[in-house]
């Protein structure tokens, strides 16, 4: 649906002209396209190409002088405003061995997920969890947070912010620790032990925000999916697909992103499927291929691509395959802005 300019007389061209000198525009005279759908566009970044890149960047910046050595994936419509689709920002991180990315905290929830390395850790809110391929991590904002590499290989993982939020509202805020690193005060383990077993402490009380529980391990994930490939048909569109929940809640791990994983069995070809979500997805495990809007990309482990709203996606295995996304879900949920629809 489009709505039309009105017709314009001398008279009225007149009026335009006398009301801008107060800051007035006549709404009757815009002419606006009321249809889903943003200029973003899908696209797809090839792990082939991207983990060069991240190795060169280390050689040609130290860690130091980066404070993170990341590299952002922008939409192509997007280009200098570091944001994969106009909600969500994309990340990848490099950390060598015996680094440190130094404690900091900001007003965006962040959220990480592993690709590849192994040695890792996250401190958040002062307990550290060690990270491994494939981890979901939780970052919530405004927590003290640092990473390091105690191990003897590049860790590489995909960072997820909801920075386009606070900077829409104005309200980005950052605060560096005192100290390269934050104490810890908790012990490793602490959060999965109160959070992470269908177990709350016993004096817990509820509250909406981001989950309490910081790292979802990929081992009980991966298991999980395969149970149900067993066990329960398929979604026609998404195959075996579970969502991240905030165990103290039951909904989505942040106030404004939503992560999960699904598993398409070898040879699945699902249904097209839209969402005025906007969707990035981190391939884990396995091959296929993917037709947005009627773009074809054939893609491998740890690809990266891009479902802007509205776009419509299928998805087709070559072989078992697992995939990571996050979305924008539960801040269109809250607004009541979400459409969903199976084509």
């Amino acid at each position: 649906m489009t709505t039309h300019a009105a017709t314009q007389t001398p008279e009225l061209q007149a009026f335009s002209k006398d009301i801008r000198s107060l800051e007035l525009s006549p709404l009757w005279e815009r002419t606006v396209s009321q249809k889903p759908g943003t200029p973003c566009v899908p696209h797809h970044w090839r792990w082939s190409e991207l983990e060069p890149l991240l190795l060169k960047s280390c050689e040609l910046i130290g860690k130091k002088d980066a404070e993170r050595r990341v590299l952002m994936l922008e939409n192509p419509t997007l280009r200098g405003q570091s944001f994969i689709a106009q909600t969500l920002f994309t990340g990848l991180q490099i950390i060598l061995p015996g680094e440190v990315a130094t404690a900091h905290r900001h007003t965006p929830n962040a959220m990480r997920f592993v690709m590849k390395g192994q040695g890792a850790y996250t401190s958040v809110g002062g307990e550290r969890s060690m990270m491994l391929p494939g981890d979901f991590i939780v970052t919530p904002n405004w927590s003290w947070h640092d990473h390091g590499n105690i191990g003897t290989e590049p860790v590489i993982w995909m960072d997820g912010l909801d920075s386009a939020f606070t900077k829409f509202f104005g309200a980005t805020f950052r605060e560096d620790y005192p100290t390269e690193t934050q104490p810890l005060y908790r012990a490793e383990g602490t959060s999965a032990a109160s959070y992470g077993a269908a177990l709350l402490p016993v004096d817990f009380r509820p509250e909406d925000g981001p989950s309490p529980l910081l790292r979802y391990p990929y081992e009980r994930t991966r298991e999980a999916l395969e149970t149900l490939v067993r066990n329960q048909p398929l979604h026609r569109a998404h195959g075996a697909k579970l969502r991240y929940a905030n165990p103290a809640t039951g909904k989505h791990p942040f106030p404004t992103m939503a992560a999960f994983m699904q598993l398409l069995p070898r040879r699945f070809s699902g249904s097209a499927y839209r969402t005025t979500e906007n969707t990035v997805f981190n391939v884990a495990e396995g091959s296929g291929r993917v037709v947005i809007s009627g773009q074809t990309f054939d893609f491998g482990p740890h690809d990266i691509f891009v479902a802007p709203s509205w776009c419509d996606y299928a998805l087709s295995a070559h072989e078992d395959c697992v995939i990571f996304t996050y979305t924008d879900r539960p801040a269109q949920e809250a607004t009541g802005f979400l459409r969903e629809e199976e084509l």
